[in-house]
């Protein structure tokens, strides 16, 4: 593990103090570990309080730092100045340490999760936690073993997208005042209803980014599910499959992590 993340974190730059191993299964970030069959993974997408303390670790600065904002899609991508994970929405208006972290490149999801003692889940692995009831026990509304259309079940219900997972999600939006010309904002990752496998805002809030092509090196596109607050229901589905290249920085991109169990 240590020399994949010191070969992650020279490819991409990042500070010296990442070198050291840390022991097994430490959790320097602070994940809710799920499991789910062979690996556990991250109960909510990851948050601006953990990437700060990856930021504080390992002396990390984002592409959209360095850039001078991330980008967002208004008839075309647009760069927005200020647009990073620390003001996903510029302004100079600071996230709240439990919203979602974006504006950052799969590299840089990658390295958090090398870094947090995992690494970003496949595909395949993210499908199975996020459609997939495996809790010995799950909560009356989940059956065992049930594949469901929906992260949130069988219905889009209580997702944060848009027009159609309920009235709640714009309630629920966080968007620091932002002026958008979609959507109303993501909400904080532990706002929204527990789907499948206890799991927050698999399917809405935030686009994921996957290991996909697993271990493929170099700037190709890599693929990002679920959905997000951009979105409809259609995206949530288990087979809708959306690809951007590795160095996207936007705000509705962030990510969750896996680790072997």
């Amino acid at each position: 593990m240590c020399q994949t993340f010191t070969s992650m974190a020279a490819r991409i730059g990042i500070g010296a103090a990442i070198a050291a191993c840390a022991p097994a299964w430490a959790d320097p970030a602070g994940i809710d570990w799920q499991p789910v069959g062979a690996f556990a993974i991250a109960r909510t997408e990851t948050t601006v309080g953990q990437f700060a303390r990856f930021v504080a670790a390992t002396g990390t600065v984002t592409r959209a730092e360095q850039d001078g904002g991330g980008s967002v899609y208004e008839a075309g991508w647009t760069q927005k100045p200020g647009w990073n994970w620390r003001t996903p929405f510029g302004g100079g208006r600071a996230a709240g340490a439990r919203e979602p972290a974006v504006h950052v490149t799969w590299d840089e999801a990658q390295a958090f999760c090398n870094w947090a003692g995992g690494r970003l889940p496949t595909d395949a692995q993210w499908v199975s936690a996020a459609h997939t009831e495996q809790r010995a026990n799950p909560p009356p509304t989940f059956e065992r073993a049930r594949t469901y259309p929906f992260p949130t079940g069988a219905s889009p219900a209580g997702a944060q997208c848009l027009d159609d997972c309920g009235a709640a999600a714009q309630a629920r939006a966080i968007a620091h005042g932002a002026r958008l010309s979609r959507g109303h904002g993501h909400a904080a990752v532990d706002a929204t209803p527990a789907g499948v496998n206890g799991l927050h805002d698999m399917g809405g809030n935030v686009w994921e980014w996957v290991d996909d092509p697993v271990g493929a090196t170099g700037n190709g596109d890599r693929l990002t599910r679920g959905g997000s607050w951009w979105y409809g229901q259609a995206q949530m589905r288990a087979g809708h499959r959306q690809s951007k290249p590795a160095d996207t920085r936007v705000v509705y991109i962030g990510f969750r992590c896996v680790r072997a169990d």
